[in-house]
Formats: C-alpha cells, sequence, structure tokens
C-alpha cells in the first residue's frame, strides 16, 4: 500500500484518494520569463514520476501543471525586452516544454495558463470578500485578511506571532495586518494594457497566490487528493492557497500535500545570487538529457539534490552499467512479475514514500542477474521497471554510442576509423600502436570491447 509523506503532518500517510480508483494531483509550475533552470527540472521530473508509479498502481489520474503567464517579472521582463506579454510568455512556454520533452516528461493532462483564469480568480475574491476573508486597502489592493482564517500556519508550521515578528509594515501599501497578502492588485501608472483587467474593484490584475486557487479549483473540485511543489513554496504560496481556497469553498482543500527538496551546487543552494545557477539547457549540452532524469531520480525526491560535474559524471556511468546489461539482447516483452524478488523490492520502494533510491537499487540488482543469466526475460523485467520512471526505453547500442554532448568529443565516424587503423596496427603485430590507440580513446571517453571473433564495439564512458 502506498504511503506518501504528507508535509503538514511531517508523516508518512496511508494513501486513500477521495475517490476509489481515481487520483486527482496539481503540481505549481513554471512562471514563464525566462529558461528553466535546475530547480525546475527537479520538480518536474519528480512530480512526473509521483504520476507515473499511480498510473502504474492502477489508478486513474487527472494531472494539471500550472503556468503563471503574468506577475511582475513577466512585466518587467517584457517591458525590458520591448516585447509584448504574450510574445515573451509564448515564448518561454516553448522553451519550458521543449526542455520538459528532453527529460522524458509526460505532458500533464492540463496545463492551464494563468490568464485564461482571470474571471474565475475574480469570483473567487469576490466570495471572500463576501465571506469576511477580503477587504479594499487604502491603496485599492484587495487584500487577504490572515487573522480571520483560522489554523493559518498549519502547513508551514508557523505561528502568527512568529510570522508576526519577522514581518515590517509596509504603510503604503495599506494593509490592515501586515501578515495580509494581496489578491487583487491595482493597476499602477505606466503598466502595460494587457497587464490590466476590468474588475469590480477597479482595473488590475490577480495576485500570485490566487492563481493556483483559482485553477486548481476549476479543473479538480474545491476538495481534491495531492497538491505538490518545490520546497521554496511551502510557505507563504501554499499556505496562502489553503487560506484562500478553503475560506472560499468552507471545506478541506488538500488531502496530501508534497514538497521535493532544494537543488544545491556543492553544497550550497542554486541561486543566481551565488553565481551557480545553472539553465536546463546549459546542463543538457554537456550531458545526455537522460542522464540528467536518472540524476535527479538517484535522490529521495525530498532530500536535497547536490549539484556537480563529479556527481553528473557518477550517474552517467551508472545509467550506462544498465544499458549494457540489455546490450546483445532482445527483451522479451510480457507484463511486468510483481512477484520477482527485484520487481517486489521495486514496488515496496516506490510504495514507501515514492523512494527511488531503493527502486533504482533494485534494477541494479535485476541487471547483475541479466548479465548473469543473459535471460531475455529478465531483460524484459528490467526495462518494463525503469520505464516506470521513465528510463532505459532507448537501443542500448544507441545510448552507449550515443552522439557526444560536449566539445572534445570523437564522433562516431572518427571512432571507427580510429578502431580500423588498431585493427590493422594489430594485424601488423604493431600492438604498441594498437595500445596508443585504445588509450587515446579512452582519454576522449570511449571504451572497446574486444568480441570473440576479432569484433570490436565501443560506447561512451
Amino acid at each position: 500500500m502506498l504511503k506518501i509523506h504528507n508535509s503538514p503532518l511531517r508523516d508518512k500517510q496511508l494513501f486513500a484518494p477521495i475517490e476509489p480508483g481515481l487520483v486527482r494531483i496539481y503540481v505549481c509550475g513554471m512562471t514563464v520569463y525566462d529558461y528553466c533552470h535546475l530547480g525546475h527540472a527537479r520538480v518536474l521530473v519528480v512530480f512526473d514520476m509521483v504520476v507515473r508509479w499511480l498510473r502504474a498502481s492502477g489508478y486513474r489520474v487527472v494531472y494539471v501543471r500550472n503556468i503563471t503567464d503574468i506577475d511582475d517579472k513577466i512585466i518587467r521582463r517584457a517591458q525590458e525586452n520591448g516585447e509584448s506579454i504574450h510574445a515573451l510568455t509564448d515564448r518561454y512556454i516553448a522553451f519550458m516544454r521543449e526542455d520538459a520533452a528532453a527529460l522524458e516528461v509526460q505532458e500533464p493532462d492540463h496545463e492551464p495558463r494563468a490568464t485564461q483564469y482571470v474571471a474565475a480568480m475574480q469570483r473567487m475574491i469576490g466570495t471572500l470578500e463576501r465571506n469576511g476573508y477580503a477587504y479594499v486597502a487604502a491603496n485599492r489592493d484587495v487584500c487577504y485578511s490572515v487573522r480571520k482564517f483560522e489554523g493559518y500556519g498549519r502547513l508551514s508550521g508557523k505561528s502568527l506571532e512568529d510570522l508576526r515578528a519577522g514581518e515590517r509594515v509596509n504603510v503604503a501599501e495599506g494593509k490592515h495586518d501586515p501578515l495580509d497578502f494581496v489578491l487583487w492588485k491595482h493597476a499602477k501608472e505606466g503598466e502595460p494594457a494587457e497587464a490590466r483587467w476590468d474588475s469590480p474593484w477597479g482595473g488590475g490584475r490577480p495576485g500570485w497566490h490566487i492563481e493556483c486557487s483559482a485553477m486548481s479549483s476549476a479543473l479538480l473540485g474545491p476538495h481534491f487528493d495531492i497538491h505538490g511543489g518545490g520546497q521554496d513554496l511551502q510557505f507563504p504560496h501554499h499556505e496562502n492557497e489553503i487560506a484562500q481556497s478553503e475560506g472560499a469553498h468552507g471545506c478541506r482543500f488538500v488531502n496530501y500535500w508534497m514538497h521535493n527538496g532544494f537543488v544545491r551546487v556543492d553544497d550550497e543552494k542554486m541561486s543566481k545570487s551565488l553565481g551557480n545557477f545553472f539553465t536546463i539547457r546549459e546542463v543538457l549540452k554537456q550531458y545526455d538529457p537522460e542522464v540528467v532524469r536518472f540524476f535527479i531520480l538517484r535522490a529521495h525526491y525530498r532530500s536535497p539534490l547536490n549539484y556537480s560535474d563529479a556527481h553528473l559524471d557518477d550517474a552517467r556511468v551508472a545509467l550506462s552499467r544498465l544499458y549494457t546489461a540489455l546490450k546483445d539482447l532482445i527483451p522479451e516483452a510480457a507484463p511486468t512479475d510483481w512477484d520477482q524478488p527485484q520487481a517486489a523490492k521495486f514496488r515496496a520502494a516506490m510504495d514507501d514514500d515514492f523512494n527511488t533510491p531503493e527502486a533504482i537499487a533494485a534494477l541494479f540488482e535485476l541487471a547483475n542477474e541479466v548479465n548473469r543469466t543473459r535471460s531475455a526475460g529478465a531483460a524484459g523485467q528490467l526495462k518494463a521497471l525503469a520505464g516506470i520512471l521513465g528510463l532505459l526505453q532507448r537501443d542500448p547500442v544507441a545510448y552507449l554510442q550515443g552522439a557526444p554532448v560536449s566539445q572534445g568529443q570523437a564522433d562516431a565516424t572518427a571512432i571507427e576509423a580510429s578502431i580500423a587503423a588498431r585493427a590493422a596496427a594489430k594485424k601488423a603485430r604493431n600492438f604498441a600502436e594498437a595500445d596508443r590507440i585504445r588509450a587515446e580513446l579512452l582519454a576522449q571517453g570511449i571504451v572497446l570491447e574486444d568480441r570473440p571473433g576479432g569484433a570490436t564495439e565501443w560506447r561512451r564512458a
């Protein structure tokens, strides 16, 4: 039985969907004004893995991952570029989808854009106002009155007193309380017309937090099973979502909250201010996308993920070991045998809060069996289990001899020419030259394997 670590309870809970056999899940997606970074890659891959396992477990899943296509950063970037907001966001949505596809992230069932749900947001704000949770501030913003919502802070574990001590009052905002947050931003002078919508409170645009409350309830209902996102969203974004949604609908918002851990770079949190900020596209210039996906899944989703070239190099070598086990075999296509020992270990690991490190360990045990027995059945089991994680679905030789992803690596034509030169040297009994060629290729990351009968195969290290 599946157990999920539920963030507000700080513990694993047995998973039971609201409607038997159906799982409704919402994940906070990207704010599209720049390229996706490694933190985004982790969110994309982690919740893709979660949805894949839920479906493999027999559930029907409705997966929603939103796009924020209007906010202050987007407006500012469009103005800096001298282009429309729509042109900017469309371009970066296309880039995001390219990055996700490269990482074998399946498309969500729904990918709502915030600008498509402004009317729904306005209706929810109106309900909050009628229910006594929202008010118009002195600066004409509409704000949420945090102290009127009982239980605020239960997700993040923060008390109102702790939050109050850490806040600074900005008198110009005209809030009743510094803890209050904005639901509707009154239009400011100089902002483009496309960033303004008519509303009962005057022209303006929605605040960030209300977007997810409106989109999730519109597509999944006011009460659904799983809400996910990065750890950094736990407070204040997800805390505010709870206050908005439950204040508007009068019922429990979400049953299970899931948060993936931060990405760190050489043990420091990744951030632009530290200069250790990497986009997905930068990383994919050096590493195969499947290596990056494998690297992300080797860590438990709740643990910090420490990015470094050394860790990615290690992931590349490990993934090559799995592909090597499948080489020269035609895996038997058959339903997964969950009674098989490694499959049972895989399932137990995934049911234990999506413990992918242990699940991957089971794949390596199965790969060892494939290497020992050369069984097409075991190979089929390995490929099927790995496929649940979005791994090992390529032709092994094609992966192992894949196109170079960084400068300085030899291409296939040059490698084959070197292998031919080595064979000629061996035939001429010039073994020193043959060894030199082998060493030269190895220095370029090319491993040669001499096969019975005199053939030589190669793979990238």
